[in-house]
């Protein structure tokens, strides 16, 4: 007899779904991953949130105990972001100490050139080249806690001794100046006065700028939060929405 029935203890028994088990793993798993049981959902948000934490890395790997932020991997969002007709508006959260130069100014372009609405929030430190990322949204916040470390820029590595590698680093300085300049209210001067100040750093030359200052200077437009980030994002959206012509289409 090649038929089996549903009684006959020999048939192969089929292992039975515990949904128990089941919940029991997902919350397990997202204990592991977030260290919290629940995850608010933002499925249905119009709001994109992108960080940019820890070193900024570049063309170089850092090594693997750094918290970093890969270049290669924010470019690519960007772009789906803009594309994506469901996002409307960009909240860019910054808590960086800075890092690769060319790196950090191809994601401040990507963002200062979205069609999209975007803001950033500085929080903890948007240190050095993390400046330019900071200023490139279409409005900027700073918790009042907050700092911005403005400095020269610097090679590592090996350094050929010869003119040609200070008129390059000179370039590229002139590259990151420019570019906050045209995308803030500070002027090339101030900006300049802040980066070639001395004794503000223990060990380099630059200046520490605090929350309350980075908005004084021009830097920031203005001291807040999350709360406040939000309702500026969301009313830039409605802005857009306004000045948006009819029919047109996000692909």
């Amino acid at each position: 007899m090649y038929g089996t029935s549903e009684n006959d203890p020999q048939a192969p028994q089929q292992p039975e779904k515990n949904p128990q088990k089941e919940q029991k793993s997902d919350l397990v798993e997202k204990i592991q991953e977030l260290g919290q049981t629940s995850v608010p959902d933002m499925g249905q948000s119009n709001i994109h949130c992108m960080t940019i934490v820890g070193q900024i890395e570049g063309h170089m790997q850092l090594p693997p105990q750094n918290k970093t932020t890969k270049y290669e991997h924010i470019i690519p969002q960007l772009v789906a972001i803009e594309q994506n007709p469901k996002i409307e508006g960009l909240l860019l959260v910054l808590n960086t100490v800075g890092g690769d130069v060319e790196a950090g100014l191809a994601i401040s372009e990507m963002v200062a050139s979205m069609s999209k609405p975007t803001v950033t929030l500085v929080l903890g430190g948007g240190h050095s080249i993390g400046v330019p990322i900071a200023v490139a949204a279409n409005y900027a916040y700073i918790a009042e806690t907050a700092t911005m470390t403005i400095h020269p820029v610097r090679l590592t590595g090996l350094v050929i001794g010869v003119p040609q590698t200070f008129e390059y680093l000179d370039k590229m300085q002139e590259r990151v100046v420019n570019f906050v300049t045209k995308h803030s209210s500070v002027s090339e001067e101030k900006f300049k006065e802040l980066m070639f100040s001395k004794g503000n750093l223990t060990r380099d030359i630059g200046t520490n700028v605090v929350g309350t200052d980075a908005v004084s200077y021009g830097l920031i437009n203005e001291v807040g939060g999350i709360g406040q980030a939000l309702a500026k994002l969301n009313e830039l959206i409605e802005q857009y929405k306004k000045e948006k012509p009819e029919g047109d289409v996000i692909q």
